[in-house]
């Protein structure tokens, strides 16, 4: 159901913002951002608070930040641990973010519960890298 999901967010998204980006090679999140900024269309917005510079693109310190740039964001794909979660889901639904993606290995009910009520897609436990790079858009 997720795949099913995900395969429809991929379509309908221009812009993602990844929360937790690390400036480290060897972090899986420092991959998927490389990757979505190499290898798809989508507008990406890198955000963590320690760092302000990553692939020659600016680094925001929070959702907050990016909001404050008046960008629409589409997904926010989160690479914190679950307890970090309830806050970038607020400052998500605050900015009007329509996906709140929580990446592999990452899964909370309370929190698809509570993006859901607020009118987001949630997606647990899925790479959106992988899914992207499975990716057949669909047609309308």
């Amino acid at each position: 159901m997720d795949r099913e999901k995900a395969r429809a967010v991929l379509n309908k998204s221009q812009s993602i913002a990844i929360v937790g980006v690390s400036d480290k090679a060897d972090r899986p999140s420092y991959g998927v951002a490389k990757y979505l900024l190499e290898k798809s269309d989508y507008t990406i917005y890198l955000v963590n608070p320690n760092f302000t510079d990553l692939f020659g693109q600016r680094v925001y310190a929070s959702l907050s930040e990016v909001s404050e740039a008046r960008v629409q964001i589409d997904i926010v794909d989160v690479f914190r641990r679950v307890e970090d979660m309830p806050q970038i889901l607020d400052e998500a639904i605050a900015l009007g973010a329509k996906t709140f993606w929580m990446q592999l290995g990452l899964r909370d009910e309370v929190l698809r519960e509570r993006g859901e009520a607020a009118g987001l897609e949630v997606i647990q436990d899925l790479c959106i890298k992988i899914e992207h790079e499975n990716f057949t858009p669909i047609e309308n």
